[in-house]
């Protein structure tokens, strides 16, 4: 989080985080969303305290990593998360378009 030092206060309502833990990319074995619950409050207290409590409640947070059409409720009903980041499987129109499909659910 330090790359956000010294952005301004009125950009940073303009930032979108994405969250991927290193040992999801690419290995097909996503978080759980027990973990992307405790990460996303992690995450939240970094922005407090770095541009306010306004900008860190709305800020959105996004999990990306191993993210597919068996999985994306869960990430999507976890709460603290706004929103997914797919990765490798948007790559795949099928796959994506399912993926979709259950999001939209």
């Amino acid at each position: 989080m330090a790359g956000l030092a010294g952005i301004p206060k009125k950009w940073a309502r303009n930032i979108i985080i994405a969250y991927e833990p290193l040992w999801a990319i690419g290995t097909g074995h996503p978080d759980s969303p027990e973990n992307l619950f405790e990460m996303s409050i992690f995450i939240r207290r970094i922005i407090l305290d770095i541009f306010g409590k306004s900008i860190a409640h709305n800020m959105p947070v996004l999990y990306g990593g191993s993210v597919n059409d068996k999985n994306v409720r869960e990430f999507l009903d976890a709460d603290g998360v706004n929103g997914l980041l797919v990765g490798g499987a948007s790559l795949n129109p099928k796959k994506f378009k399912k993926i979709l499909e259950e999001a939209e659910r």
